[in-house]
């Protein structure tokens, strides 16, 4: 398995160096809105430690991560009136992982509406920061 790239998108978004649509953030975790959504509310839960992917992140850090995802999908699922929530995560280039920074996908789930492909259309800015305040609003005190 390869070593974890300390330049990798997400590393870069934990350092302040690229923006995103926060929505929960603790000493453990942060999670944001993914900018090419599959579905409205679609969001990233990351470990702020570097893992690569689930193979390699520690059992203490994935606790953490596990617990925010839980938490962001029990307050996105009333919020975006969803029908059910999908959680994913991919590990090595087999499983269509892509950015090599753990990373749990979130995603709201909606009767008779397919997702869109992975990586297709960037959602509009304005939507995102709208999705995001209220996510964040719904979780805050968390």
């Amino acid at each position: 398995m390869a070593t974890y790239d300390t330049n990798n998108i997400f590393a870069k978004i934990l350092r302040g160096e690229i923006p995103c649509f926060k929505v929960y953030e603790n000493d453990h975790v942060l999670a944001f809105l993914d900018i090419m959504p599959r579905a409205p509310g679609h969001t990233l839960v990351i470990p702020k430690a570097p893992a690569r992917n689930l193979l390699d992140i520690t059992e203490e850090d994935f606790v953490h991560v596990a617990r925010a995802t839980r938490l962001i999908a029990r307050a996105a699922m009333p919020l975006f009136d969803a029908d059910g929530m999908m959680i994913v995560q991919f590990s090595e280039p087999a499983s269509g992982q892509e950015v090599y920074h753990l990373h749990m996908h979130v995603i709201p789930r909606f009767e008779g509406v397919a997702l869109l492909p992975p990586a297709t259309v960037k959602a509009d800015m304005a939507v995102l920061a709208e999705q995001a305040a209220k996510l964040a609003a719904a979780l805050k005190g968390a």
